[in-house]
């Protein structure tokens, strides 16, 4: 479950519930990687405000080192949320340890994978991303999800222009999601797109263009 950005408390609710119910459990075990803000204390101090009264919310810290029983912890979760942030040093560190690859045996399983603008694209073959600066490049990421993604698509001003220039220049086509918008795949396939904002939405992109597509309200 891709997230293209942030919403107000209100609509972050309402995407919350929808996501925790993929899980079927009255209240699920919840993972939070927050590896992208480097273990940002403040981040996992939001995600578990946000989750403790619906959720048994856990944390995977990697710094200094990852604990000791890794694989039984993410793999005994029902949904793993993964932070914005970073996504090259993500990904790099998770590579060190091998999470990248856990993460894969969670998704084989069933287990919910979500997350906004790192959490997002991290999860596709390629990303537009900001980790390497404020002028937005494209990187490759896990490949579980075919093709591109880029969140924000109305966030920032640069998203759209800046993604529309790389695929026209040869990068893999694939999806935009603006913020408040989730891109709900079963599989490799997008099963459907929401969104907790009014008017907000998800665009297929392509070098033939952009194709705006529907999102059902939350």
């Amino acid at each position: 479950m891709g997230l293209g950005g942030g919403a107000d408390p209100e609509q972050g609710l309402r995407m919350r519930a929808y996501i925790l119910g993929l899980t079927g459990k009255e209240r699920p075990r919840v993972l939070s990687v927050p590896t992208a803000m480097g273990d940002d204390d403040w981040a996992i101090a939001n995600f578990f405000e946000y989750h403790v009264a619906v959720a048994e919310a856990s944390v995977l810290r990697v710094f200094p080192w990852p604990p000791e029983k890794l694989r039984e912890l993410v793999l005994s979760q029902d949904a793993i949320f993964v932070g914005g942030g970073n996504t090259a040093n993500m990904l790099a560190i998770w590579r060190v340890y091998g999470i990248d690859e856990l993460l894969r045996e969670a998704w084989e399983q069933g287990i919910v994978l979500y997350g906004g603008s790192a959490g997002m694209i991290c999860w596709f073959e390629a990303g537009v991303t900001d980790s390497y600066g404020p002028q937005l490049e494209g990187m490759d990421c896990l490949g579980f999800l075919p093709g591109s993604a880029c969140p924000h698509y109305d966030g920032e001003e640069l998203r759209r222009p800046r993604y529309r220039e790389l695929v026209d220049g040869g990068f893999p086509e694939g999806i935009a999601a603006e913020d408040g918008v989730g891109l709900h795949y079963v599989g490799t396939e997008l099963a459907e797109i929401v969104t907790c904002r009014p008017g907000a939405t998800a665009y297929r992109v392509t070098r033939e263009g952009e194709e705006r597509l529907d999102a059902r309200a939350l």
